[in-house]
């Protein structure tokens, strides 16, 4: 019988990515035992799948590496799947004894502790994240293209979700478009200048009834937040620092209609609820929609073209001109879009 690890301690987004890989294995090997190792925080991703045996938890403190090492050792894993080149986890995986070990690349540590390895090619031709990590599971044995993500909620965090928007005086019954103007630096993204425009633009030319815009990035500077607020104080809720956790988090992105922002794990998570996401993205290999886009029928990808892209970012790229290469008309077309897409599904399904 296999028993596998997954490990994916970095940041929230590319822990979504790995949850198609966990239920493909599940499939491949229904008696296998299957475990992930992430950090604290992103192991609530994880929580209620019912697709995985165990979470084990690194907060990547020097002085917790043995403590790993030990927790990974009691599980007697034969298989120990690496999607990115870590070299702490490379050593904790060697040193718990676990036998068929792959990573991706050929770092010095990966070929000090004799891993084997997957290559990315130097990520040509392009593809999904999800869809590379997926390489790992197929290495040993896994037939698919699904890389579909997921979360799961149980109906109780469905309920508490309602009781904590209806404290901002959100209803059920509300639309509610949510804003992430954040990134964190991990993704190209507008100036808070612009989500302001974007928001003038939805309160005058976006009619739907009942809509409440939701604020969700801690990012948020207390001069863009107020500013936010004097335009509708009715229509627009700041929920951004009300969330003890990031599951309290994910738990109320599975009440949102439309979720839009930057490329970032937030947005990630909201794809893996099957939610109606919006999201920008420059053209870059590395942040385009064809390697960290939504995955999910309901999602739009906003990319900048290739035409804009050599009109206002440098010529190698590293300066993203998306600021001026997407506008925010597109994101005000495909809120449209959405929420017409959903009341025509309505009316077909009374």
């Amino acid at each position: 019988m296999k028993r596998i690890l997954l490990v994916r301690t970095d940041r929230v987004g590319d822990v979504v990515f790995i949850t198609p890989m966990i239920r493909e294995l599940r499939k491949a090997f229904p008696d296998a035992f299957i475990a992930t190792l992430t950090q604290p925080h992103t192991s609530s991703i994880m929580l209620n799948n019912p697709h995985l045996d165990a979470m084990i938890i690194d907060d990547l403190h020097k002085e917790n590496f043995w403590k790993v090492v030990k927790e990974i050792r009691k599980f007697n894993f034969t298989h120990g799947l690496m999607m990115l080149p870590t070299e702490r986890a490379a050593y904790q995986m060697f040193l718990a004894g676990i036998k068929n070990r792959i990573g991706v690349g050929h770092k010095l540590y990966e070929v000090i502790t004799f891993m084997k390895s997957v290559s990315r090619n130097n990520y040509t031709p392009l593809r999904h994240e999800a869809d590379f990590c997926m390489d790992l599971a197929r290495k040993i044995g896994v037939k698919t293209n699904n890389i579909e993500l997921e979360i799961f909620l149980t109906e109780e965090e469905k309920n508490e979700a309602k009781r904590f928007l209806q404290k901002f005086n959100v209803s059920e019954n509300d639309f509610k478009l949510a804003i992430h103007s954040g990134s964190l630096g991990s993704a190209p993204n507008w100036s808070e200048k612009k989500y302001l425009d974007l928001i003038r633009t939805i309160i005058s030319e976006v009619s739907i009834p009942g809509l409440k815009i939701l604020l969700t990035s801690k990012e948020m500077s207390e001069e863009f937040v107020n500013e936010a607020l004097k335009i509708a104080p009715r229509s627009i809720v700041d929920i951004s620092k009300s969330f003890e956790s990031l599951r309290d988090f994910i738990k109320v992105i599975g009440e949102f209609d439309i979720f839009t922002g930057p490329s970032t794990g937030p947005m990630h998570i909201a794809d893996a609820l099957g939610k109606s996401v919006i999201v920008i993205h420059c053209h870059r290999a590395m942040s385009c929609a064809v390697h960290q886009g939504m995955i999910n029928k309901n999602c739009i990808n906003l990319e900048v073209t290739d035409e804009n892209c050599k009109k206002f970012c440098s010529a190698d790229q590293n300066t993203c001109g998306i600021e001026n290469a997407l506008g925010i008309e597109e994101v005000i077309t495909s809120i449209k879009t959405v929420y017409n897409r959903k009341i025509a599904t309505e009316k077909v399904t009374e």
